[in-house]
């Protein structure tokens, strides 16, 4: 069978800060969802957390996610949410976070990254923020019935000689270069 390469994003929403529903703020049940822009394809459903139930407009929810990320991706939507007594949900914020974020630069797939964006309303009014980590997962899977999570990679050992006698002693500093039109 042939091998595919799937990730996936452990998606930690911590915090967050200002929010408000009508000018008021958010006092209680307050949730999140996050799922991965669809790009095309079916979409899949969102993760959410447990509402906030601390009556507070800076709620702290602390919970892991897992949420799917499709090849294609270039979005993932994090939404916040009033609990509400009637049977639609309030929407508070939603941020559409680039998934260049946390993918595609030179940092290890299992880094954590700690990011906070700003949340916009139904009107695209600046609605408060959102704290989240985001750690990119990656697994090797043969077939459909085995998968196995890769450790991370190992991280490069920078060492630097202490035998001063033998070594000629240690140089501390880095070149820099400037114009000449800097000097004072």
């Amino acid at each position: 069978m042939a091998n595919t390469h799937h990730r996936s994003l452990e998606v930690t929403v911590i915090s967050g800060e200002d929010l408000r529903t009508n000018g008021r703020p958010v006092k209680n049940n307050a949730f999140v969802t996050v799922k991965a822009d669809s790009c095309g394809s079916p979409s899949l459903p969102p993760s959410s957390t447990k509402p906030n139930a601390h009556g507070e407009s800076n709620p702290y929810w602390d919970e892991k996610l897992h949420v799917d990320l499709p090849a294609g991706s270039r979005h993932v939507v994090v939404e916040v949410r009033q609990r509400s007594s009637s049977s639609r949900d309030r929407l508070v914020g939603t941020a559409w976070i680039p998934v260049s974020d946390f993918v595609g630069d030179y940092t290890p797939e299992n880094y954590l990254r700690f990011l906070s964006y700003r949340l916009r309303d139904a009107k695209g009014l600046r609605n408060g923020i959102i704290n989240i980590s985001v750690r990119v997962v990656t697994s090797s899977c043969k077939g459909s019935s085995s998968c196995s999570l890769r450790p991370p990679p190992p991280l490069p050992e920078f060492r630097m000689p202490v035998d001063r006698e033998e070594h000629g002693g240690t140089v501390t500093g880095v070149p820099v270069w400037y114009p000449s039109q800097w000097k004072a």
